[in-house]
């Protein structure tokens, strides 16, 4: 093997630039939606793997009791693995005080999914129209979408919400105001509108899909840990340098892309649908 030299450092370089462009690049590509807006889209395939078509995942949200900001990570439970800041949840929610407990009410363990679509219609960013983004919904949509494949409505639409032909469906997404939260119960499959788009076009989308799975990053275990020592109980006594530069650094494991709802002075939330059930289910 030759020596290593300035040209084999700058690949190295360059690869792990573009990885994470490419990282930061797919947060961006997940659609936001706002209240008073109506959104056009046709759900995508995961052709390499049609099982993979849909990711579901849960992901824990705050308002960091340090520094005001709202944290989030994606959950373990994801992918079958043990949680901590689920166990730490669990503990104190079962033995804990009753003021650690309202406290502990402010982490919230949210349940999402995650399918590609083809943007018909973004009201809100039209530069979004007419191509591949990602689509983050909760509870409400996954019942919408659930009722269309193997539902009451499975009869009328079935596979015809993945078909980008002319007797395809697609997804209008309603989103409105419910005192002071976003509500998706209104969004419904169609089938008026067709699209004009060729067959090349059609295999070109279906080709270019998100790789959902990959899309967010999990902390470890230790970083979960770190991450509830200094953004929930306030302290980093006894964690590494290392582990507290990381949970400080890099406390937002996946994107924000929902509607921003006030959750502190100063900072901006990623309150959704299934943020409006869990304080239902609290009070």
């Amino acid at each position: 093997m030759s020596a290593f030299n300035s040209s084999m450092f700058q690949s190295i370089k360059d690869a792990l630039v573009s990885d994470s462009q490419k990282n930061n690049n797919n947060y961006n590509e997940i659609m936001a939606t706002r209240p008073g807006n109506v959104y056009t889209v046709r759900l995508l395939p995961y052709s390499p793997d049609p099982v993979k078509t849909f990711f579901h995942y849960y992901n824990h949200g705050w308002t960091s009791f340090a520094t005001g900001q709202y944290v989030q990570a994606l959950s373990p439970q994801t992918f079958g693995e043990r949680d901590p800041i689920a166990e730490e949840r669990y503990r104190v929610l079962r033995t804990g005080t009753e003021e650690e407990k309202e406290r502990m009410g402010a982490v919230k363990r949210l349940e999402k999914w995650l399918v590609n679509v083809y943007v018909i219609d973004d009201p809100t960013n039209p530069d979004n129209n007419g191509k591949v983004k990602m689509l983050r919904y909760g509870k409400q949509l996954h019942k919408i979408v659930t009722e269309a494949i193997e539902g009451e409505d499975a009869e009328e639409f079935g596979p015809r919400i993945f078909d980008l032909g002319s007797e395809g469906a697609s997804l209008k997404i309603k989103v409105e105001d419910q005192g002071g939260f976003p509500t998706y119960v209104s969004s419904r499959f169609t089938t008026a509108g067709k699209l004009n788009l060729s067959e090349e076009d059609q295999k070109d989308l279906y080709e270019n899909v998100f790789k959902l799975d990959e899309v967010f990053t999990l902390k470890s275990s230790d970083d979960l840990k770190a991450m509830l020592n200094e953004h929930y109980y306030c302290k980093t006594e006894g964690a590494s340098e290392e582990a507290n530069t990381q949970s400080t650094t890099n406390v937002v494991s996946e994107p924000v892309a929902s509607t921003p709802v006030a959750v502190a002075a100063g900072t901006e939330s990623t309150t959704t649908e299934d943020d409006i059930d869990e304080l239902l289910k609290d009070l």
